[in-house]
């Protein structure tokens, strides 16, 4: 009945780990010893046959479970009411959405009662109300007495779900511990202001596209700036393959709690027929004074190709924000994580 959650950076081997123990990937020495029924989700499409339709491959994924077409039968309606896919439930899995590949894997691996479940980072690609509706039953499958192994670059997911953190590093356990601790220290490791990173080698990323460097250009040399100040991020990425369809880059701001503050992408003020064809290329996005409220800072990088994530860098620039001297009769800290100057008039 325990929820585990595995953190750390892109390439610590989280993904790989998931693989071995979901018996994708074979290991090429050690053992993994694993008691009980397996289901997991590790990408979009998962598991999926293409030229099956998706009620075909929720009993395709029974079949391989090792359950009779009986007790796949009693599930099948709750599947379906979970996923939130009826309309198409009976098109070929190959013609869904990412969103709509995520909704049924999930369903399918949450509602075929494994004694294991595992879940990687796929339910980013769903809507917020969706991924709280997988949260939930996460927890429902924890409380029945089995097992989840949760890999998330969430940390609030991971605070508020995980029993246990193993935060890999390097391809080892670098900490085992209980969540608060391994999530407050993991994020410490992050907090060293730095205001450029640069990849030459072992850049992150994928054969087709790696992320060069990430910059904050406006920031004085400490990475400390106040309420009031402007500045640009600078992401520069090499497109090594993806010479057909979009590569949209966008940023995620975190606060010192992981929370998100906002994001965006290409896609806000860049024209529509932008495209970012085989080569290096520079983007950069400003964010305007007046806008964050006083703490630290670090900013995520993510690139999406025809609708998939497929890059998310969380180790690259921090910074910090203080408050500015003149903040008038305003009494003690601005409360909420943005603190817009906002325009005020006296009426009467």
């Amino acid at each position: 009945g325990e929820i585990l959650g595995i953190i750390g950076k892109n390439g610590a081997g989280k993904s790989t780990l998931l693989k071995l123990l979901s018996r994708i990937t074979t290991p090429t020495e050690g053992t993994a010893r694993m008691k009980g029924r397996v289901s997991s989700l590790l990408e979009v499409g998962t598991g999926f046959n293409p030229e099956l339709t998706g009620r075909e491959n929720i009993y395709l994924n029974g079949a391989v479970l090792g359950m009779d077409r009986s007790e796949i039968d009693r599930k099948l309606d709750e599947i379906i009411a979970f996923s939130g896919i009826k309309h198409h439930i009976d098109t070929p899995t190959k013609r869904y959405s990412s969103g709509m590949k995520v909704r049924l894997g999930f369903a399918v691996a949450a509602h075929l009662e494994p004694e294991i479940m595992i879940i990687d980072e796929v339910l980013a690609v769903g809507d917020a109300e969706f991924q709280r509706k997988c949260l939930g039953k996460m927890k429902d499958v924890a409380g029945s007495g089995r097992t989840v192994l949760f890999v998330s670059h969430n940390m609030v997911s991971v605070m508020s779900l995980c029993d246990r953190v193993i935060w890999l590093k390097d391809g080892k356990v670098h900490m085992d511990g209980p969540t608060e601790e391994v999530v407050r220290t993991y994020l410490g490791s992050y907090t060293t202001m730095r205001s450029r990173v640069i990849w030459d080698e072992e850049a992150p990323g994928v054969p087709e596209l790696k992320l060069r460097e990430v910059r904050l250009d406006g920031l004085p040399a400490d990475g400390v700036i106040t309420t009031s100040d402007a500045f640009q991020v600078h992401v520069r990425f090499e497109n090594l393959g993806f010479g057909e369809g979009e590569v949209v880059p966008a940023i995620h701001l975190l606060n010192g709690d992981d929370v998100v503050v906002m994001g965006s992408s290409v896609r806000d003020s860049l024209e529509p027929t932008t495209r970012f064809m085989v080569g290096t290329h520079e983007v950069c996005c400003t964010i305007p004074g007046d806008l964050l409220n006083v703490g630290e800072y670090r900013i995520l990088v993510q690139f999406a190709h025809q609708g998939k994530v497929v890059l998310r860098e969380a180790g690259t620039v921090a910074f910090e924000v203080h408050s500015t001297k003149r903040q008038g009769a305003w009494f003690g800290q601005r409360v909420g994580v943005v603190r817009p100057k906002l325009e005020w008039a006296v009426l009467g």
